[in-house]
């Protein structure tokens, strides 16, 4: 269990005395009942997505700001943001009269960019994340004299967004098992420990990170903080490269631990809070049900009281097309399966029948050759272990089976690309290398990934499709000749150093399947 001593920088009074009530709300906290019923627990989603900007982010900006001199509020603020911070200090610069500029990632949706722009603020646009806003900003707050309005890492920002804490005791009785906090530079989790571990020290405080921004998760396991060379643009609100370091100081103090979730239980815990509130979170926004959620099934708890803070709910309309496709399979409630069947009259009956009376999601056959025929199927489940039997019973009916619900190439591409076998006779796909290749979705980045392969491979594959999330995916076929792979190498570490992770699925027992 742990603990904060009182220091004379004591956030509990920091946080009694926080003025956020001028442009904030007191948010319900409500039952999630399907959720809950599902799972067993007691889930109460703390609803700071219906703040009047959509996330919790007024909370501490407003505070911050209502205590700067009016020489300060005069000569105007400046912020880095991915969107919801840059709101904040836009609502507030607006009720305190003051001028506000805000420096956001090229990668922030439209809808932040725009609802900043709305209320007055100036809007620079400058680097793919929040820490390369942030270095823009500090160049601007120098050369024009502004406030600079920190997103996290500010005791009077932190002691805004420990209000919410004071709201959730206040709300609920004991006793309250966890509660579960999304984690991007840390301010929120830091003003939530702050005073949660101060009244009734024995709630977890549990915070959730994806797995591709945990630089608060890896920082504490180091013991320092650390810098991450990329960060995940899906989750935009929590796409921070370095946490900060009086939020280091107080999570390392006082977060219980850390929970890491992906982007298909993300979208899945964006599904469930829609099921139950019919609002529709943003990424970052659902990740704290994300985490209980896999809490949950890690500990087999039961009838217990959990906390998860709903923090903010501006989300591009656009993404929903991705989220629902993966939040099914985020959910376990879709299998994606490759079935091997005979290729002779009945067999195809065989296999429907073998299937089942089942919600049957995608089917798509092609024969392979003259004695079998490859059939890539979604089907609806109710959890991983129906997946389980229903291969278990096709492999005992005599076809062959593979579960490729948790491969990312399966899920992005070859649900797209199923049937685009070289034809056998052909030595077109000869030495074919295949890789998969993510990069920020903005203008022109499909045109510099494509430039910077040059023209000295044969393409033999090539599959884009814009998946309404933040990054562009890309998967590409390449004959390198032997005497060229030193040079190819070379390659995949430029684009490595761009920003363009690759992984190589060369191996891949799908694309072996479908497309080798």
């Amino acid at each position: 269990m742990k603990n904060l001593k009182k220091t004379p920088n004591d956030y509990l009074e920091r946080i009694l005395r926080a003025r956020v009530y001028d442009v904030a709300i007191e948010t319900p906290l409500e039952l999630a009942p399907n959720l809950s019923a599902r799972t067993g627990n007691r889930i109460l989603l703390k609803r700071e997505d219906m703040q009047p900007v959509f996330s919790f982010k007024l909370r501490g900006a407003y505070n911050k700001m209502s205590q700067l001199s009016p020489e300060a509020l005069k000569r105007g603020v400046i912020a880095a943001s991915a969107g919801n911070h840059a709101q904040g200090v836009a609502l507030s610069a607006q009720k305190l009269g003051c001028k506000a500029v805000i420096v956001m990632p090229t990668t922030t949706p439209a809808i932040k960019v725009d609802a900043v722009r709305s209320r007055g603020a100036e809007v620079v646009l400058a680097g793919d994340s929040y820490s390369d806003a942030y270095v823009e900003a500090r160049k601007i707050e120098k050369r024009r004299g502004l406030t600079f309005v920190h997103p996290y890492d500010d005791p009077d920002v932190i002691a805004g967004q420990g209000t919410i804490a004071m709201e959730i005791l206040r709300q609920t009785t004991r006793p309250i098992h966890a509660i579960f906090v999304a984690i991007g530079g840390g301010g929120l989790i830091s003003g939530v420990a702050s005073y949660v571990k101060r009244l009734q020290p024995e709630v977890r405080i549990i915070g959730v990170q994806p797995v591709d921004s945990d630089a608060m998760d890896r920082s504490i396991k180091a013991g320092r903080r650390i810098t991450l060379d990329h960060v995940g643009l899906f989750a935009d609100g929590v796409a921070v490269k370095q946490v900060g370091e009086e939020t280091f100081r107080i999570c390392r103090e006082l977060v219980d631990e850390i929970i890491l979730v992906d982007t298909d239980a993300t979208c899945a815990a964006i599904k469930d809070v829609f099921e139950d509130t019919r609002s529709i979170l943003e990424p970052a926004g659902a990740l704290a049900i994300a985490g209980a959620k896999a809490y949950i099934a890690r500990e087999g708890i039961r009838n217990k009281k959990l906390v998860a803070i709903a923090c903010g709910a501006n989300t591009n309309f656009d993404r929903l097309r991705f989220v629902a496709e993966r939040a099914e399979v985020g959910e376990h409630r879709e299998a994606i399966l490759a079935v091997t069947i005979p290729e002779k009259p009945g067999s195809f009956k065989k296999f429907c029948a073998t299937l089942g009376a089942r919600n049957i999601t995608e089917f798509n056959y092609r024969m392979a050759d003259t004695t079998a025929a490859h059939v890539f199927v979604g089907v609806g489940v109710k959890d991983q272990g129906e997946t389980k039997k229903i291969v278990a019973n096709l492999k005992r009916h005599g076809f062959a089976a593979l579960d490729l619900s948790d491969s990312e190439m399966a899920k992005l591409h070859l649900r797209h690309l199923v049937g685009g076998h070289a034809p056998a006779s052909s030595t077109a796909a000869k030495g074919e290398l295949v890789y998969r290749f993510e990069f920020p979705e903005r203008p022109g980045a499909l045109m510099k990934f494509l430039d910077s392969m040059g023209s000295d491979w044969n393409i033999s594959l090539f599959h884009y499709r814009n998946q309404g999330g933040d990054n562009g995916r890309v998967l590409v076929g390449i004959q390198v000749p032997k005497k060229d792979m030193a040079k190819f190498r070379k390659f995949l570490s430029f684009l490595d150093a761009l920003g363009y992770p690759c992984v190589d699925e060369s191996a891949n027992p799908a694309y072996r399947l479908f497309l080798g």
